[in-house]
């Protein structure tokens, strides 16, 4: 068994690691089919040989040959760490800074097998969201965190570290890009390609940027999402005896089955593959599993009688459950759902990311790799039959949401009936839950930010959500408009529920949602309590890139700007370039994440706090623009709740100035004028 000393020495070539192949008994990434010619698997091969010295080449070209063959990329599996992969107290780590420290902590709880998807092919989520593209970069990475001193930034180049810079204790100890590709060959195809040559990598959001924290964080914007869509669909607070039914059980979408519990309704989850299932029922995510579908039928039933609290996972396909609801309705008149949605990963529906009705789990993983094009054609029939019982279902008193993993995109893509007349392009006949739910959360500053106590003690972030709460509880004692303070409401009743309902997989995190003053508010007091010595380590500030200012993507984060610029991704970038010189430990900015390759750019950031005044100057400053920077965009878009913010926030913060857009509302001038 290797030490953390060893993980950081360096590749391991004296001798080499017995190669141990795929290990039994953990998922393992679908078979990808990139097509390369002939030419480009000699360069892919290539390009994997040149992290190692001549004179084990020789035996490592047929072994990773063979891989790119097997499994359409070469992860290097010889080279997977025989260590227990997990995020170890931070003094642990054999590090020059606490920082580097800090991002090992957050890499190896990425890669943590209780957290990650795919943990030996480096996947965190979303069957694709890689950490890195093979086992190399992860060595040769945590050898540079181990050498890295405060003048130094290493610099990650879609998974593989270009080395260390000389730079200044001000700077980001780490920069990392993922999927930086120009855009007219960001291209789903073109992407395949590249990652199997090993040249760019999909990061998804929080995989490339070591920021994961397991499905807790999804958990947290699921519960958000299905309490306000009771509030505007259904016109309730209490979500006794409703129905959610939706699909996946894996990554992210784990995350389902607890949010029902917690907002207390009835969520029935889909899942195909039974190992992910079993995952969730034995970490006590999913209360009841059934392969029956007679028996989910007859078990929803009940508890919508009994107004149960109940997470129901059904191992099988969501097409047929969906298909079962409408057959229920049309031959008793009963409808038996509320509300729905899906998170299977279709933002990669032809690798492992939807799974069509017309086979079962592993015949459609065999199709999947022997006959792509015909795997495709049932992917998209497949939707089509999704979509169709979606629509009979809504013909009713039932609301149905994308949750931004590219579903109606695909659908749309796939020929199924999603049109809105007369909509713009990034509509469709259900919202996104950003355009109808979340958005306005969104345009007042709130978004899901998460800490990390790097010394792993459960205490530690015990004393986290205490000052949190309290925070939280003293704006409100302040005085706040009502519709901040609900969302802080929310978020007190989360934080209080997080520890009974045994949220914490892997990493000792915590997520909530909040504005810029309580980010601001919440870390000041974190650093202070770590200066104190009340909390023994230091803490990581992060948030999703599903957030406020870190994401322009048209068909989710960016889906209710209605101005033309939907489409562009400047918000995101100057994130990225204005978080880096705020005093972010790390910043990381992507292609793709969610919704897919090529449909949107997003980054995100660390922060490391350590209890000494220049960690509270960073964390001011930074959090301030990370949050100020995406309302302010709202604003000029047009969103008249992110105008009252960027206005009171301009009020709070005099070297803040921005220029507030004027109203064109005269409808008769604009035609006249055009006219001429």
């Amino acid at each position: 068994m290797s030490s953390l000393q060893v993980l950081c020495s360096g590749l391991p070539l004296r001798p080499l690691p017995e190669n141990r192949g795929r290990w039994a008994g953990v998922p393992h990434a679908p078979v990808r089919t990139p097509g390369l010619s002939p030419a480009e698997e000699q360069l892919a091969l290539r390009n994997a040989l040149r992290y190692f010295p001549p004179d084990v080449q020789e035996l490592l070209a047929p072994e990773f040959a063979q891989e790119l063959r097997l499994y359409g990329h070469i992860y290097m599996y010889r080279f997977c760490p025989d260590i227990k992969m997990r995020a170890y107290p931070i003094e642990q780590y054999p590090c020059r800074t606490r920082a580097a420290a800090a991002i090992m902590h957050m890499i190896m709880n990425n890669l943590d097998p209780a957290v990650a998807q795919f943990p030996q092919e480096l996947v965190t989520y979303g069957g694709n969201g890689q950490v890195f593209s093979n086992w190399a970069q992860f060595w040769l990475t945590m050898s540079y965190l181990s050498q890295m001193t405060e003048e130094q930034t290493l610099v990650m180049y879609s998974g593989h570290p270009l080395g260390l810079f000389p730079s200044s204790p001000g700077a980001p100890r780490l920069v990392i890009t993922n999927g930086m590709v120009i855009p007219n060959y960001s291209s789903r195809t073109e992407y395949e390609k590249l990652f199997a040559m090993g040249v760019t990598m999909y990061g998804q959001m929080t995989a490339g940027s070591y920021c994961y924290i397991g499905p807790q964080g999804i958990v947290h914007g699921t519960v958000l999402t299905v309490l306000n869509a009771g509030r505007r669909y259904l016109g309730v607070k209490d979500l006794a005896g409703k129905v959610f039914v939706t699909s996946g059980l894996g990554g992210m979408s784990g995350a389902q089955a607890k949010a029902a519990v917690i907002v207390g309704c009835i969520g029935v989850i889909a899942e195909v593959d039974k190992a992910a299932l079993m995952k969730r029922h034995q970490q006590g995510w999913l209360m009841e599993v059934t392969d029956s579908l007679d028996h989910c039928i007859e078990r929803l039933r009940e508890a919508r009688k009994r107004k149960e609290v109940l997470s129901l996972g059904y191992h099988g396909n969501v097409v047929d459950l969906w298909e079962r609801l409408v057959h229920e309705l049309d031959t008793t008149g009963e409808l038996l759902v509320d509300l729905g949605s899906d998170q299977t990963s279709c933002h990669n529906p032809f690798n492992g990311g939807y799974y069509p009705v017309q086979l079962g789990f592993a015949e459609a993983q065999s199709l999947m790799a022997s006959d792509p094009a015909a795997f495709k054609s049932l992917v998209q029939e497949s939707l089509r039959r999704q979509v169709s019982a979606i629509n009979r279902l809504a013909k009713e008193n039932f609301f149905f949401w994308d949750y931004g993993n590219a579903f109606l995109l695909e659908a749309q893509r796939a020929g199924a009936d999603v049109e809105k007349k007369g909509a713009n392009k990034t509509e469709f006949r259900y919202p996104s839950y950003v355009q109808h739910i979340m958005g306005d959360i969104f345009s007042q500053g709130f978004g899901p930010f998460r800490w990390v106590c790097t010394s792993g003690d459960p205490q530690d972030l015990a004393v986290t959500d205490e000052l949190a709460t309290s925070v939280l509880e003293e704006a409100i004692a302040d005085g706040v408009n009502p519709a901040v303070k609900l969302q802080y409401v929310d978020n007190i009743r989360w934080i209080r529920e997080a520890a009974r309902h045994r949220l914490v997989v892997g990493s000792q995190a915590r997520i909530l949602y909040s504005d810029q003053k309580g980010r601001v508010a919440i870390a000041v007091a974190f650093n202070q309590a770590i200066a104190r010595g009340k909390i023994k380590a230091p803490v990581v500030l992060s948030r999703d890139h599903h957030d406020v200012s870190g994401t322009d993507s048209p068909f989710r984060e960016t889906s209710n700007i209605y101005d033309g610029s939907a489409f562009c991704a400047d918000m995101a970038v100057q994130n990225f370039v204005g978080d880096a010189f705020r005093g972010a430990t790390w910043v990381a900015l992507h292609n793709g994440g969610g919704v897919g390759w090529g449909e949107v750019i997003n980054g995100g950031f660390g922060l490391v706090l350590d209890g000494t005044q220049e960690a509270e100057q960073k964390a001011r400053m930074m959090l301030s623009w990370d949050v100020s920077n995406g309302v302010a965009r709202r604003c000029w878009s047009g969103n008249r709740k992110a105008y009252e913010i960027i206005c009171q926030t301009m009020q709070d913060n005099k070297g803040l100035v921005v220029t507030l857009p004027q109203e064109v509302a005269d409808e008769r001038m604009l035609q006249q004028a055009l006219q001429l």
